[in-house]
């Protein structure tokens, strides 16, 4: 029999092969976790679809037909999809008012993996409208609050992912990623988030899904084990719509073994000349410390891209993709762009990227591509980059409004809190954030750890080794 308390702060991996032992049944696990979340929803508001009822008559067909646990080491096994991916026959409203209301007719590649894998979809997860911001506060489904502390921000845009995986409703949770957003909620929420390199994992075969690929899924976990474990769940086997990126046959069973000796660099600037809190570099500081403790080379480094043309590069070709999406809605619903109930940080997106021409979006192409040869070339002699995942310490909810009267103080906001991620999801390289760091107060800092394109294996070796090392809490068991 497993009951609450033994529920909490197993990961995934552990209570699957609880199940496989016969210690306990699926119906079991999956009724724990349905019951933390309707213990904590009330505060944090983490889940927008729940499918409580659904995923129990589920957990009973794998408990009455053991054969189906065979699909995979964690088939059956309760999980959150976050609301920008689609699963067939739940609503999917992509944190916007303007898909209010809308039923997926079909799940979206990595959602089909995650079902041909056998796990038990129980609910989908908060985010703010089309994932454009890095907290998680959309009008259309409320505010997530962070289980650290409710008066302060979850990140995003995979807010509510993180959410319920730090407040114990379950140890991983599906979360997406196109300029820091599994990273910067795991940051926020004390969590680990790996953001896979681009062509690793399964990804929609249009353009537009994928924000010209700068956008990829993976999960926010307590551990790096069971990150490691859903990666194989999704990792592609041949040639999709990029390159496919070197990767074992199994992440999971590849993790035990310690990495080389790496070359590690410290970014200790922020790349757009904003300031930096002192606990996010003290952050970045210790964790280098923790490395040499570890026999890495460990120094300074000046980082070898100018942000600024790639940062606004990334924006043509996402405002592009968002006007795409924005504009096919509104033909289908007889609406003018005028008339969509949109944020109004999302309008001016929309009306940005509606104006992209093809000129210009090629150009933005060209310069982003230039960023990845340079850095292709800088990972020659430095294996790893760490920096900070925030520019400054969780926001406080409220502080960045994706709906202000004012957007000048929004925009100079978003630019002062963040800086660090999105060149690599333009650049399509492996980016982690691992919770190494704390403020007096008890805030997750998360540090992060950047390697070159196809390195996902030792970036993974690399967090195993720390968590080893230095022990971080699994979710806030106070909550």
């Amino acid at each position: 029999m497993l009951n609450q308390s033994d529920y909490l702060g197993i990961d995934a991996l552990s209570l699957s092969a609880g199940v496989r032992n016969r210690d306990f049944t699926l119906t079991e696990l999956t009724e724990c976790a349905i019951a933390r979340a309707e213990a904590v929803e009330p505060t944090l508001n983490s889940i927008v679809t729940s499918n409580f009822e659904q995923a129990i008559d589920v957990a009973k067909k794998f408990d009455s037909n053991p054969v189906l646990l065979q699909k995979s080491k964690l088939a059956g096994f309760p999980f959150l999809i976050k609301d920008l991916s689609t699963v067939e026959g739940l609503p999917t409203t992509l944190g916007s008012n303007l898909f209010k209301g809308t039923v997926a007719m079909s799940s979206s590649k990595i959602v089909q993996r995650y079902i041909d894998s056998g796990l038990n979809i129980f609910g989908l997860t908060n985010t703010p409208e089309f994932g454009l911001t890095i907290t998680t506060e959309p009008v259309a489904n409320g505010v997530t609050r962070n289980p650290w502390n409710t008066n302060y921000s979850t990140g995003g845009s995979s807010g509510g992912a993180a959410a319920a995986v730090a407040a114990g409703i379950s140890p991983a949770a599906h979360a997406t990623d196109g300029g820091g957003s599994i990273r910067i909620p795991a940051a926020c929420c004390g969590l680990f988030g790996l953001k896979p390199s681009r062509g690793l994992t399964a990804i929609e075969n249009k353009q537009g899904d994928s924000w010209s690929g700068m956008s990829v899924g993976h999960v926010v976990s307590q551990t790096v084990k069971d990150s490691a474990a859903f990666l194989d769940l999704i990792k592609l086997e041949q040639l999709q719509v990029f390159p496919l990126p070197p990767a074992p046959a199994s992440f999971l069973e590849s993790l035990e073994a310690a990495p080389e000796q790496l070359k590690i660099g410290l970014q200790l600037t922020h790349p757009l000349d904003q300031a930096l809190d002192q606990e996010c570099i003290d952050g970045v500081t210790i964790a280098g410390q923790l490395c040499e403790s570890l026999g890495h080379k460990v120094e300074e480094i000046t980082h070898p891209v100018d942000y600024g043309p790639i940062v606004s590069a990334m924006a043509k070709l996402i405002n592009t993709h968002i006007f795409q999406r924005v504009n096919a809605r509104v033909a289908e619903s007889g609406l003018s762009l005028d008339e969509a109930e949109l944020e109004k940080s999302t309008k001016i997106v929309v009306e940005l990227g509606s104006k992209v021409t093809a000129a210009e979006f090629l150009a933005a192409r060209d310069t982003v591509f230039e960023a990845e040869l340079i850095l292709r070339q800088f990972h020659q002699s430095c294996d790893v980059i760490i920096s900070p995942v925030l520019a400054k310490t969780p926001a406080k909810i409220g502080w960045l409004d994706m709906n202000s009267d004012n957007m000048k103080e929004y925009t100079r906001r978003f630019r002062q809190y963040s800086g660090f991620t999105s060149l690599y999801n333009g650049t399509g390289q492996p980016s982690m954030s691992v919770p190494l760091h704390r403020t007096d107060s008890g805030l997750p800092v998360g540090v992060m750890f950047t390697g070159a394109w196809g390195s996902d294996l030792r970036l993974l070796r690399l967090a195993s080794q720390l968590e080893q090392a230095q022990p971080w809490p699994l979710f806030n068991s106070a909550f």
